[in-house]
């Protein structure tokens, strides 16, 4: 009996390192040498880093030198609710994990019974007592068990890659809303300015007009320019609500909360100067997404060996030990105790090609997430590169429309002066006035529209998570 214990116990752990089906191995996907077209960067001016800090993708933000900004990012990494749920769901995944840990120990059970019973046609009584600790353990010969915490080790590393995904989005989001936040207030700004311009030369000409010197014409054309440009006040007030409302909710707050502070005007954020974008190869393996997606290429592939494991004999020892006496007074006795040991073998011989259908639907789920995974990458790729060219462009379009409103203030400042002097016609000042007016609201849409494009080329290169992950519990 000694032996056969032995041989029971030991046996299983003959085969423990036995796994069946294929092993991950890392997916090389090929990836540009550079970001952007050099011509695009040399065309632009604008000075490029490819040596990437990790202080600068950390607080990236902080490149724009808004300290009002730095608070809002600090509050929405505690108050968001999007992130609350990918913690959660991460330690959904962490409590998953442990529950496939925990199958590879023993299962012990304890029990105790008294009964106590009367047959009907002797009417004597029997009593029977009895204490129990019973145990079993399925041995992981063909690597069922450790694939499947493998798997679930592999979802847990993608939940993690998911809260840091959302911590990246959230940053950025909060960023691009309080940019355009400012643009709007921007351009506000203007628009009363150029207002109160246009209500001036409207007393003007009306005075002038009482005075018999011009037409009723120059008085209405300068009316209508004047409430044209107080029509616009309206539309530029609601997107200010809309987006301190966005921030509010971004925060985890009620939209309204954030009136007081956010009402004060504040200059649109100025990108720096120089830009870091790091190397291609080593920022696309650090985005979350594309780690998100190879951990989930990692699940598919151990759900496939869980699944071939099934195809092989499954092995479980059972025993147990306990007392057992018709008289309580017996029950602690040594010529009470019991015992019993068993082993169990289960070979799931014909299942009508089910098990092997399985094995071809984990397959073919691998096959997916490896396409999915390819993707990721390539989306990624395009991405970085649009932001890049965006940032670009938009700087280019920036300074030339730094020099046409320059231009155009000097052009109605002449055409003013020119019909005060009776030397022009009005129409060349509202010619002037409505191309300045333009001007200057298309040079507040850019500045605003560069400071967001960088926002998007960091957000592409996956920065800002790991400034707060611990935060978050992360």
């Amino acid at each position: 009996m000694k032996r056969l214990f032995v041989i029971l116990i030991f046996l299983p752990m003959l085969f423990l390192s036995c796994t069946v089906g294929p092993k991950y191995k890392p997916v090389k996907v090929k990836v540009p040498d550079k970001w952007y077209p050099e011509d695009v960067i040399k065309e632009s001016g604008i000075s490029v880093s490819k040596k990437i800090g990790l202080d600068e993708i950390k607080n990236w933000w902080k490149q724009l030198n808004d300290s009002c900004l730095d608070r809002l990012i600090e509050q929405a990494i505690k108050g968001n609710l999007d992130i609350k749920v990918a913690l959660a769901r991460l330690k959904e995944e962490r409590a998953l994990r442990g529950r496939e840990k925990a199958r590879l120990f023993p299962y012990i059970n304890a029990e105790g019974s008294a009964v106590r019973k009367r047959i009907s046609e002797s009417g004597k009584t029997s009593e029977l007592y009895s204490l129990n600790i019973d145990a079993s353990w399925e041995a992981d010969i063909f690597g069922s068990i450790r694939s499947s915490i493998q798997e679930a080790e592999a979802r847990l590393l993608a939940a993690k890659e998911g809260l840091k995904d959302v911590i990246v989005s959230l940053v950025a989001e909060v960023a691009i809303n309080y940019i355009e936040l400012r643009t709007y207030q921007a351009r506000l700004k203007a628009v009363i300015a150029n207002a109160k311009a246009q209500e001036g030369i409207y007393k003007l000409n009306l005075s002038r007009y009482k005075a018999g010197l011009i037409d009723e014409l120059y008085v209405q054309q300068s009316k209508y320019v004047l409430e044209s440009t107080k029509a616009q006040i309206p539309s530029l007030q609601e997107g200010i609500e809309k987006a301190k409302n966005r921030i509010a909710v971004l925060l985890g707050k009620n939209p309204g909360e954030l009136d007081k502070e956010l009402s004060r005007f504040n200059p649109i954020p100025t990108p720096p100067v120089k830009i870091v974008i790091g190397i291609p190869a080593n920022t696309i393996r650090n985005r979350p997404d594309v780690r998100r997606a190879e951990m989930n290429l990692i699940a598919a592939t151990a759900a496939i060996r869980r699944a071939k494991a099934e195809l092989y004999p499954q092995l479980q020892l059972s025993g147990s030990i306990g007392l057992e006496s018709i008289s309580k007074g017996d029950l602690f006795k040594w010529a009470s105790r019991t015992w019993s040991l068993a082993t169990n073998i289960t070979w799931k011989i014909f299942h009508a090609g089910e098990l092997r259908q399985n094995v071809k639907v984990y397959t073919e789920r691998q096959k997916q997430a490896l396409y999915e995974y390819q993707n990721t990458v390539l989306n990624a790729i395009e991405e970085v590169r649009n932001a890049i060219i965006a940032y670009v462009k938009e700087q280019k379009r920036l300074y030339a429309l730094e020099r046409a409103v320059e231009a155009a203030k000097k052009s109605y400042e002449l055409a003013l002066d020119r019909y005060r002097a009776g030397i022009s016609d009005f129409i060349d000042v509202l010619d002037a006035e409505r191309s300045l007016q333009s001007l200057q609201d298309q040079l507040s849409v850019s500045k605003g529209q560069v400071a967001i494009n960088l926002v998007r080329i960091y957000k592409s290169l996956g920065g800002g998570w790991s400034a707060f992950l611990l935060q978050v519990g992360g």
